[in-house]
């Protein structure tokens, strides 16, 4: 079990806290609640953005990684559908440059023109290199337009159409920035050798006099129920035949989502897994398969992806995948299939509270979810699924009508 202790400052501002007296170093994480999906349709892949332009200057610190690197820290940042994690590590006795250089992000970035020209351009090229310009970059730019209708997860995390950040304004960012990177949108967690009373003055010292702003308003549209197969094919000039299906699937705090979860670790978590040894090692079919979910605090995807040998097609693809469903649905998976999988999630948890990076990243995450005490009881959750509920679940899952898939058919450069 991991301890913690949490308090609230007046302004909103959520701090955890976690000792860890076994090293010298200090992990922060700050989590701001806004992804892409709490962007305007016509102004997309501004989170992202924001990933970027925090790092560019604030107020009254020009050059943010100057005085980290100085202090022996290094910091990081990503971006997704649902938040921005901010997050870094320095020696204990540095902490409190820490705490002056986030707070005066979160106080006021400089929004320079040439900050914003600079890192404009850092994800323009970014979206190029890495969308556009690789095979298979635009897998998700296909796919998720395909898969939603009205919700915002129908766009990409880099944003729907490149020309939505060359055209970003000043003013458009300084408002995305003034809704969203505020206190009481926020979940700061630190973890190391610290007291909860050194951590708490601290705080109060840096962040208390950041004003909290109004709260961001989550009226997210509702995705209707898919009715229908969604299916594209595109060509392209790609190494191999590629399919991509996925399928709408239960929110991440919904207890539907371990056994998804757990339902894509049996298909292909490993060498032993049933894809593996079935298509790739038994039929050849692929080359690599793989079946993982999406985890998104709304519904998400559960998505399997496949590259082709032998010039398979696409129905070829589809039958053999869906061969593999429709094991989990007409019989149960084994005891022993089944406790391997959850043996395997276990050690990753266990993996996963060895650091003091990666507690006080959990810990954020699990308090955004809504408390960070659910962290420590992960497991319990995937070791309440049963046969019967895989059985369950693969059937209403794997439904036809709500299949999307995306071919890719390769074709000589």
């Amino acid at each position: 079990m991991v301890k913690f202790e949490r308090f609230t400052l007046g302004n909103g501002l959520t701090v955890i806290v976690h000792r860890d007296r076994t090293t010298p170093m200090v992990a922060m994480n700050i989590i701001y609640k806004v992804g892409s999906r709490d962007e305007h349709p016509d102004k997309t892949g501004f989170a992202h953005l924001f990933e970027h332009l925090m790092f560019g200057g604030s107020i009254n610190i020009p050059k943010y990684d100057e005085p980290l690197q100085q202090a022996g820290g290094e910091n990081n940042a990503f971006t997704n559908n649902d938040f921005t994690n901010y997050y870094l590590t320095i020696p204990k006795n540095n902490l409190e440059t820490a705490f002056w250089l986030e707070s005066d992000r979160m106080l006021s970035l400089a929004f320079t023109t040439k900050s914003l020209e600079v890192q404009r351009q850092v994800v323009i090229e970014e979206f190029k290199q890495n969308y556009l310009n690789q095979p298979y970059g635009d897998v998700y730019l296909l796919l998720k337009p395909m898969a939603y209708q009205k919700h915002p997860y129908r766009w990409n995390t880099i944003g729907k159409d490149i020309s939505h950040i060359e055209n970003a304004t000043m003013e458009d960012v300084k408002a995305f920035y003034a809704k969203y990177y505020n206190p009481n949108n926020a979940i700061l967690s630190v973890a190391g050798d610290v007291a909860v009373d050194q951590i708490r003055t601290l705080a109060e010292k840096w962040f208390d006099n950041i004003s909290a702003a109004n709260g961001a308003e989550r009226n997210y549209p509702t995705e209707p129920e898919q009715t229908v197969i969604n299916e594209q094919v595109v060509e392209r000039p790609v190494p191999q035949n590629a399919i991509y299906m996925c399928w709408k699937m239960p929110a991440r705090t919904d207890q539907g989502f371990y056994t998804t979860d757990l339902i894509s670790d049996v298909l292909s978590n490993g060498n032993s897994s049933r894809m593996f040894q079935n298509l790739v090692k038994g039929k050849k079919l692929f080359s690599e398969i793989n079946a993982f979910v999406t985890g998104d605090l709304d519904p998400g995807l559960f998505i399997v992806s496949g590259k082709m040998i032998n010039g398979a097609g696409k129905q070829e693809a589809e039958d053999a995948i869906y061969g593999e469903l429709n094991k989990l649905t007409d019989q149960s998976v084994s005891d022993q299939e089944l406790d391997k999988v959850k043996n395997k999630i276990e050690a990753n948890l266990v993996f996963s509270r060895l650091s003091v990076l990666s507690k006080a990243m959990q810990l954020a995450y699990y308090e955004m979810l809504g408390d960070a005490n659910s962290w420590n009881e992960e497991m319990k959750k995937y070791r309440a699924v049963t046969k019967a509920h895989i059985m369950v679940k693969s059937g209403e899952l794997f439904q036809k009508k709500n299949q999307t898939t995306l071919y890719y058919r390769a074709i000589n450069n």
